[in-house]
């Protein structure tokens, strides 16, 4: 059984439809909790198919943000699978307390990324004409500047930290394996105006970084 998400149960009879990876989403419910669901997904299949691969996880994500602007989520990845209706019923029950806690502290919050990227401040091109004992003094001085900067950005990336902890302590740097940083923020919703004038703020403490803020999103990182 497919798995896209888990939330607490409506006090309603409230209804979720939408068109899944192969068919209707359905909700299966506790007292408590409850997940959104799909029964009739072949994860095996549709790994077989790039196309269809890509598909279903666009699908999944979709799934997932439409969901988490109905209600509070706990989204999970793609391709969480129970082996039956029971066997998820007996994880929400098991966990039921652990989950509630985080839907508590979801509450009424929304996920950004600050994504950091160094400001484009490329070093001119060596001049051809230089030659032997010039050509490698200018070499170094190229160097020393790259590693000036290098440095200047972890220290302002350093600042940035402390200064977000201040506002916003649900925060978490992922790394990427290249020049760019991302910085994960859980964020009351209606506090984003707030957010966006911290923006300018953090922007100012980091000259050689270019700042982006991304739209709200479920709190993906810190399920």
């Amino acid at each position: 059984m497919y798995t896209y998400a888990f939330f607490k149960t409506p006090k309603t009879d409230w209804q979720f439809e939408q068109d899944g990876i192969a068919g209707q989403v359905q909700v299966v419910r506790t007292l408590a909790l409850s997940a959104l669901v799909e029964p009739n997904v072949d994860l095996d299949e549709i790994q077989q198919n790039d196309h269809r691969l890509v598909q279903a996880v666009l699908t999944h994500d979709r799934i997932i943000c439409d969901l988490f602007w109905a209600t509070t989520i706990l989204p999970l990845r793609f391709g969480t699978c129970f082996v039956s209706p029971e066997n998820l019923l007996q994880h929400l029950e098991a966990n039921q307390d652990k989950y509630l806690a985080k839907l508590n502290q979801f509450e009424g919050k929304a996920e950004y990324r600050l994504k950091l990227v160094p400001s484009d401040d490329a070093q001119p091109e060596l001049d051809s004409a230089l030659k032997g004992k010039d050509y490698f003094l200018a070499k170094k001085q190229r160097y020393q500047q790259q590693l000036h900067q290098q440095t200047q950005q972890q220290q302002e990336l350093r600042t940035l930290l402390d200064a977000i902890a201040q506002s916003y302590p649900n925060h978490l740097l992922k790394k990427t394996g290249s020049e760019d940083e991302k910085i994960y923020l859980l964020v009351n919703r209606e506090a984003e105006d707030t957010l966006y004038t911290r923006l300018e703020l953090w922007q100012s403490l980091c000259p050689t970084w270019e700042l982006t803020l991304g739209d709200a999103l479920p709190p993906y990182h810190f399920v």
